[in-house]
């Protein structure tokens, strides 16, 4: 396990390597970020959006994705209020929402003046999938990654709509495998990290059959592009802050986590729309060694906010919390006693990176 000696992440992110000179992948992406003319590229996608609206016939310009979070909001705006766009926004129902979310979605559909369409999961099958894939995978939410990204590439076939506006291509903003050089193309979005490898047919099965599992089963392209529908990623266009997008939601009446940040938070208004993120992403602290406080912490490195002392101070202060705020919701929803929740973790802790000293867990290799 080696750490960046430039921000605080470790090579055991899936797709992060450290070069010769001790500075990760994400970072080097950082720096190209620095001589790209966002100003040009702000215009390539404003000239997108003009040859769309010349020509569509159907009712929607564009389908934005949304939660209602500072990320989503603000793409609501760039192509409604910046670009005119006919905006339809598309959320995936969460299956425990938080008062924050419920209010965030709600008022940025009010706020901002637009459709949405919210996709309802059959609850059962979805907390079925989830128990699985908690079980099998150790990954409880890889399931609805599946629907997020089949979902509105299917609700774009069915209404007509020939452009997906995506966020920020995770692997190119926050390091990871790419499938491409840097570009706009999201057309390959169902092959990103979150979901690369598996599919959602692996869990059909006597419980669960084909025709429950359509929302998470991405189209074929070739249905895609035979309509003429688009995907692109905003951050190819946008210079990406999360940061500056939440200040922007803000003013249109966002909430951020009116408790604080969660437990090993570093913000308070980061993914807040739902109870059930958090044991997911706590989980990559077992097999790789790192979750949201390393995540955050480098997101402030990466621009200007945060030195790396400072950092490391808070990913060590921070790591060892666990996300005890919504846990009780976990095992309930997923029908498990805390018994059956630690046998599973157990069975996934990586122990190339983790040694058992004393009876506590710790990683071999500490950030320092």
């Amino acid at each position: 396990m080696k750490y960046c000696n430039r921000c605080v992440m470790p090579n055991t992110k899936p797709g992060v390597f450290v070069d010769a000179e001790g500075v990760c992948s994400a970072c080097r992406s950082v720096e190209q970020k620095k001589f790209i003319n966002w100003e040009a590229r702000r215009q390539e996608l404003v000239a997108l959006c003009d040859s769309i609206k010349k020509a569509n016939k159907a009712c929607y310009d564009v389908i934005v994705p949304v939660s209602g979070g500072k990320d989503s909001t603000f793409q609501t705006w760039m192509m409604k209020e910046i670009c005119g766009m006919n905006v339809l926004c598309v959320c995936l129902a969460p299956h425990l929402p938080t008062e924050e979310g419920i209010h965030n979605l709600n008022n940025m559909v009010e706020s901002l003046q637009v459709d949405l369409i919210k996709v309802n999961l059959k609850p059962g099958t979805l907390r079925r999938l989830r128990r699985k894939a908690f079980i099998r995978l150790g990954e409880p939410n890889w399931t609805e990654h599946c629907a997020v990204f089949a979902a509105v590439a299917n609700v774009a076939l069915i209404y007509d709509v020939p452009l997906i506006l995506w966020g920020e291509d995770v692997a190119v903003e926050f390091g990871g495998r790419t499938t491409k050089i840097r570009k706009a193309d999201a057309r390959d979005i169902h092959e990103n990290d979150l979901v690369r490898g598996k599919s959602i047919l692996d869990f059909v099965d006597d419980e669960i059959k084909e025709e429950d599992v359509f929302f998470y089963k991405y189209p074929p392209l070739a249905e895609l592009e035979r309509k003429g529908i688009q995907s692109v990623y905003l951050s190819y266009y946008h210079n990406w802050d999360g940061k500056k997008h939440y200040e922007l939601a803000q003013d249109y009446g966002l909430w951020p986590r009116r408790a604080g940040p969660l437990s090993g938070n570093v913000i308070d208004y980061d993914n807040i729309d739902e109870k059930l993120c958090e044991i997911n992403i706590w989980l990559k602290y077992i097999k790789f060694g790192f979750w949201r406080p390393t995540d955050q912490c480098c997101y402030q490195i990466w621009n200007g906010r945060m030195t790396r002392k400072e950092a490391i101070r808070i990913v060590n202060e921070l790591s060892d919390e666990f996300p005890k705020e919504y846990f009780q919701d976990f095992l309930d929803y997923h029908e498990l006693s805390e018994k059956e929740f630690w046998e599973v973790v157990e069975k996934f802790r990586n122990h190339d990176i983790w040694e058992k000293i004393r009876g506590k867990w710790q990683l071999k290799v500490p950030l320092t």
